[in-house]
């Protein structure tokens, strides 16, 4: 049978078939080649035996969270407490696209800031929408809900940033611990261990307790340059240009001419910066 993994807990592996959920262990050649079954792997398994005999090809893969084919990130952006991060921001738009998975910006606490503090923050807003990226708030439950549709989503974001509140507005059954049970990134206490794929509003969407590596040290420059997609606006005379130092780079001449927010250059070069160590 064919059947997807909802959950991993030691070594039993959840596989969901049309309804049932049945409990299996891995065939023991998986551990002699190292192959390491993700939540969100579909799979072949022996419905009577219990074993996963096969995991079918992965569009995509993360190993902190330990998750596959994931087709779109909620990226819970607070406005504050915490305070509004475009460097955080980026890195996780950056990520997503390194694994082709659709980044939506959803912005929490609008009703903390001020009108004045607002207009301030909208340009940049406006800006990501320009890119093509889906920008919405987290009172936007019926738009939420129509984009949760037969895709499976996570929902990603600082502590604090309100993760656990608006997927207990759309589930309220699950009753979350605000504050606790958000995606920690390497900061706050976190409850969630376990990744979980739930169905929800026709889609499916994965608990997890966070994106912790947010480092590129794995990725070229060139992976890193491409995930910012504006930059493939402005084509350069230069081949393979990085968009660092060449006086003529049209990147760099967007940037100076506002047309290339700077915010999104500066985390280019930081972000460049630490994948140092990679070379493609």
């Amino acid at each position: 049978m064919k059947g997807q993994i909802v959950k991993i807990h030691s070594d039993l592996h959840y596989v969901q078939a049309d309804t049932e959920i049945y409990p299996c262990k891995c065939r023991g050649i998986f551990r002699k080649e190292k192959i390491l079954p993700l939540v969100g792997d579909f799979v072949e398994f022996d419905s009577t035996k219990l074993v996963i005999e096969k995991i079918l090809p992965r569009r995509n893969e993360f190993f902190r969270p330990k998750v596959s084919n994931i087709d779109q990130a909620f990226l819970i952006t607070s406005l504050v407490s915490p305070d509004f991060s475009l460097n955080l921001l980026d890195k996780l738009i950056v990520l997503m696209e390194l694994h082709s998975v659709r980044p939506i910006i959803c912005v929490t606490k609008r009703d903390l800031v001020t009108d004045a503090q607002f207009c301030e923050i909208e340009p940049i807003l406006d800006y990501y929408k320009k890119l093509g990226y889906t920008v919405i708030f987290n009172t936007e439950l019926d738009q939420i809900k129509t984009l949760l549709k037969n895709k499976t989503s996570v929902f990603t974001g600082q502590t604090g940033a309100g993760k656990s509140t608006l997927l207990n507005k759309l589930k309220p059954d699950w009753n979350l611990e605000t504050g606790e049970v958000s995606i920690a990134l390497g900061r706050g206490r976190h409850t969630t261990r376990v990744v979980t794929l739930y169905e929800l509003f026709d889609g499916k969407v994965m608990d997890t307790p966070g994106f912790s590596a947010l480092d590129f040290n794995t990725y070229s420059k060139e992976q890193i340059r491409d995930a910012f997609i504006e930059f493939s606006d402005y084509p350069c005379p230069f081949k393979d240009c990085l968009h660092t130092k060449e006086a003529e780079c049209e990147v760099k001449k967007a940037v100076i001419s506002n047309n290339i927010m700077k915010s999104r250059y500066l985390n280019y070069l930081s972000f460049i910066q630490e994948g140092d160590c990679y070379e493609d």
